[in-house]
């Protein structure tokens, strides 16, 4: 079943006249004889909308009672029983009542739409997902009711219905939109002139963004030359915090803003774990982005500035959007932070954006808590604190404030001893209980600048204060390496989680599956490599990265078995043991991968051996019918001419030798065709490409069709083009004859030739029936006749083989409907680079 179509109008603000337009589109398909309904429709007490619901069927509205009141939404059961072609939706930005089937309307649609109704609805700009925080700073409105920007952008059209804040305004006054009691504070808040002007802009600007997209679409299917201009690709740095949502759509619109820009998220996750990252947080920023249309990337690093910037340089980013850090200030003794790491490593080929947000200021914790494994600079701060601490807490005790008392002492290097395990870890802190106790003999303890303890109860007091220091080292180690433990897991199973949620939505391709171990692992290359045999050589089944990749295990920096016969294999460095378990994971998910790539070429390869016995099937039929009516007509006039029974006069003999005439011609064509299409099929058709002019080709082509049927428009300035002569010429004899078998009598075919940029477009226009849109790529296919076309017209190759010539001289061949009715062959050939037109030509007129 094929997918309906979606129309969407958008518009700036309320009141501009969506849904008049699409009631007034309603209208005219009606009056087309379309079998158009309305699904829901909300006229607001709009009288100039609510009359143009008359005429139109309604389908009664579904009731739902919510917290003691009733409600009506779509009943999208009815719809789908009642099963129209077209279906008006309005508001798809709606959030339906708790207790429908969907909770938002668009997700309704995406029903109606995969049962193959065609959709019209509207949606203002400031309901769009990744607008949502730019409309709240321009109107102070945060809109509540959003719909994903993928959503509207899958849409087939879309139509802004643009209105000038003035006359928007007057239309407000005149009571055209909302109750005159509301009319006054609408005017002074919501439709200020500065706020409808802002958000005209925005509707403007995306629209323009969209025809972007559709034209660049129209160039890639004719072979147009490239657009000039870069492509933006935009890295946002996320550390699972709330902030991140904002930094995504700001990425978001900063993407917007050039053509085809391009939104990678990124987390970094240390290789000891995650710290004070939230997974739910992360699934709704990864659902985020993935919604506005860009990709989450998962990648492990201890550096995770360098790190960033590593990812951004691999992807080729232009930008980079990060947030302000939250730590406070006191904060910035560990260090300047990402941000300002980032921002200052980043280069001149990096444009770094720091984004404000709620959470800056508001502070991370503190670091030394939440470490795992000890980098150099904590086992440095870890050191100084616990030899050079009690150092200075000596002389400050003797100097500045003496006479403090020996417990008081006590106290004070104990917690130097905490800090030093809390930095360092256990042997900092052994070493600060020593120094601080023999410190506390020395200087504290009398006789004073001696080791001698007069007083035995400051030996106990002093064996006491050792045994508790080490304790307390002992017991902070220990909670450190349970930490430790317990981030690595989480960071596996967030790992691990991510890798089952790429198989879930479907990223099964070997490729890109290497190329997420390269970037979670951050290693130079990746490759998958296996062998038949223990005797066998190694052979790379998939590779990811620039560097070299290794041709066998041994090579690798990284290797993990999959299997007897299969290894992944990671250059770049050497990752530790913690890390395998994860990337045993991939590597097994790989192999699954590689076995189901294979096991879909074999499929394909069934599916092209079930096709060629469909053909063969359809040969058969074709030859015991189409083929043998000439055959029986040649029969019975070369027996009726050698029949001695009957004196056949001059003229009766040319009429049968003229039946004769064209029955071989058609078995001619008919075999040629046959012959064409078995080459397409075997692939055996080797065009000798050459440049040419088209008037040299085009008159030939039509030697076999009536004169007087097709009118020829070929301008003499074209350029030269690159084709095979005698395929075009096939393509277009097979073109014209389908187009003058459809045509009406006395309505000739127009053959029209015009370039345009780096391709020449001939285009065989007729007046016949016309081929609905859906059927426009089925006309094409093998053994394919449209309509009622008799058993006797042909056996469906003549447009298979024009197309399959088309393309194998590089071109393109496509159908579309004539204005005012009929069908027009668009033939898209390439032209001659060393002959380009003085100036492009116009599409040539259809004269009478």
């Amino acid at each position: 079943m094929a997918r309906g179509k979606l129309r969407i109008y958008l518009g700036a603000a309320p009141g501009v006249g969506k849904t008049y337009a699409m009631l007034g589109e309603a209208h005219r398909r009606v009056e087309r004889g379309t079998d158009c309904v309305v699904a829901f429709l909300e006229h607001h007490g709009r009288p100039r909308t609510e009359v143009m619901l008359h005429g139109l069927e309604q389908v009664p509205r579904k009731e739902i009672a919510y917290r003691g009141a009733l409600f009506t939404e779509m009943d999208v059961d009815a719809v789908l029983e009642r099963r129209p072609a077209v279906a008006l939706v309005d508001e798809l930005a709606h959030t339906n009542i708790p207790g429908s089937r969907n909770p938002k309307r668009w997700q309704d649609i995406e029903e109606l739409l995969a049962a193959g109704i065609d959709v019209i609805s509207n949606v203002n700009i400031q309901h769009l997902e990744s607008l949502g925080d730019v409309v709240e700073s321009i109107t102070g409105v945060r809109q509540r009711e959003t719909v994903p920007d993928e959503v509207v952008r899958r849409a087939d059209q879309i139509e802004l219905i643009d209105m000038s804040p003035q006359a928007l305004r007057r239309r407000m006054a005149h009571g055209n939109i909302y109750r005159p009691e509301k009319i006054d504070a609408a005017l002074s808040n919501y439709f200020r002139p500065g706020n409808l002007t802002a958000l005209r802009e925005l509707a403007l600007l995306w629209t323009a963004d969209r025809v972007d997209e559709y034209l660049q679409e129209y160039r890639s299917e004719h072979r147009v030359s490239k657009i000039w201009g870069s492509r933006e690709r935009i890295v946002v740095g996320l550390t699972g915090g709330p902030e991140g949502r904002t930094l995504i759509r700001r990425a978001a619109r900063l993407a917007e803003k050039g053509a085809g820009g391009e939104v990678l998220a990124i987390y970094i996750a240390r290789s000891d774990g995650l710290t004070a990252a939230s997974p739910k947080e992360l699934a709704v920023q990864r659902t985020l982005v993935e919604d506005l249309g860009g990709t989450f990337h998962h990648v492990i690093g201890d550096d995770v500035p360098t790190a960033l910037l590593e990812f951004a340089r691999g992807a080729n980013a232009t930008q980079i959007v990060l947030g302000v850090s939250r730590r406070k200030t006191w904060q910035y003794v560990f260090g300047p932070g990402v941000s300002a790491t980032v921002a200052r490593d980043s280069g001149p080929d990096l444009d770094v954006h720091l984004v404000t947000h709620d959470e800056m200021g508001k502070g991370r914790g503190l670091p030394v808590t939440r470490g795992a494994r000890l980098g150099r600079s904590r086992s440095i701060w870890g050191w100084l604190t616990g030899v050079a601490g009690p150092v200075l807490l000596t002389l400050l005790l003797s100097t500045v404030v003496p006479d403090m008392g020996l417990a008081n002492d006590m106290l004070l290097y104990l917690s130097l001893t905490v800090g030093a395990a809390l930095l360092g870890g256990l042997r900092p802190a052994l070493t600060s209980a020593a120094v601080g106790s023999l410190l506390l003999n020395w200087y504290f303890t009398s006789p004073v600048h001696t080791l001698t303890i007069s007083d035995p109860k400051n030996i106990v007091a002093i064996t006491v204060f050792f045994a508790v220091a080490a304790s307390v080292a002992s017991v902070v180690d220990l909670a450190a390496r349970r930490t430790q433990q317990a981030a690595r897991l989480r960071a596996e199973s967030e790992i691990l989680s991510f890798l089952a949620g790429s198989v879930l939505r479907g990223e099964t391709t070997l490729d890109a599956l290497l190329e997420r171990v390269r970037e979670t692992f951050n290693m130079e290359s990746v490759a998958l490599l296996e062998r038949a045999s223990d005797r066998d050589p190694w052979t790379s089944a998939g590779n990811a990265g620039t560097g070299g990749h290794p041709d066998r295990p041994e090579a690798a920096d990284v290797d993990v078995p999959v299997g007897d016969h299969m290894a992944l294999a990671l250059s770049g460095r050497v990752l530790p043991a913690e890390d395998r378990r994860v990337l045993a994971a991939f590597a097994a998910q790989a192999a699954v991968v590689l076995d189901r790539q294979r096991l879909q070429s074999e499929a394909d390869q069934a599916r092209a051996l079930a096709e060629g016995n469909r053909i063969r099937t359809a040969l058969l039929a074709a030859v015991s019918h189409d083929l043998r009516t000439p055959l029986a007509s040649i029969k019975a006039s070369v027996s009726s001419l050698r029949s001695d029974d009957v004196e056949w006069s001059e003229a009766d003999q040319a009429e049968l030798l003229e039946g004769i005439e064209g029955g071989a011609d058609r078995l001619d064509h008919l075999v040629g065709n046959l012959l064409d299409m078995s080459r397409l099929q075997t692939g055996t058709v080797a065009p000798l490409i050459r440049e040419i002019d088209l008037d040299e080709v085009v008159p030939m082509a039509l030697g076999g069709v009536t004169e007087g049927s097709v009118d020829l428009d070929i301008p003499e300035n074209l350029p030269m083009v690159t084709v095979d002569k005698g395929l075009l010429e096939r393509a277009v004899a097979n073109i014209v004859e389908n187009a003058v078998k459809y045509s009406p009598d006395g309505e000739p075919v127009l053959v029209a030739a015009s370039a345009l940029a780096d391709r020449v477009e001939v285009r065989i226009v007729d007046r016949g029936p016309g081929v609905p849109d859906e059927a426009k790529d089925r006309i094409f296919a093998p053994f394919q006749r449209y309509g009622d076309a008799p058993r006797g017209a042909g056996v469906g190759l003549g447009l298979a083989v024009a197309r399959g010539f088309t393309e194998a001289m590089g071109g393109t061949l496509n159908a579309e409907d004539t204005p005012g009715g009929g069908l027009t062959m668009v033939l898209t050939l390439r032209a001659a680079a060393n002959r380009p037109p003085s100036r492009p030509d116009l599409p040539a007129t259809a004269t009478s």
